[in-house]
């Protein structure tokens, strides 16, 4: 067993309901991946611009494989949402 397999069964962690094995370690940066897109999102960044950052972060090649990390959650799609909606109103660009 694992050291964190060990960490995950000591804070009580098991399976979620409906998924078919518990958290894994690797998961962990599926979700910070994530949470940084969204941080950049709400914070008016160019998120296009800084995801050769993240690749560099997690020690992609490319932002190929990091897209793969950017698993759409509800928090991610409303952030991409609203900065899409400010772009459609004209808040980014002349016209």
């Amino acid at each position: 067993m694992s050291w964190f397999q060990h960490v995950r069964r000591a804070a009580g962690i098991s399976c979620p309901v409906g998924e078919l094995r518990p958290p894994r370690l690797h998961d962990i940066r599926h979700t910070a991946a994530v949470h940084r897109v969204i941080a950049w999102y709400r914070s008016g960044q160019d998120v296009q611009r800084l995801l050769p950052q993240l690749a560099t972060y997690l020690g992609h090649i490319d932002t190929r494989s990091t897209q793969r990390y950017l698993h759409m959650t509800p928090d991610l799609l409303d952030a991409a949402s609203q900065r899409f909606a400010q772009y459609a109103m004209g808040a980014n660009h002349e016209g």
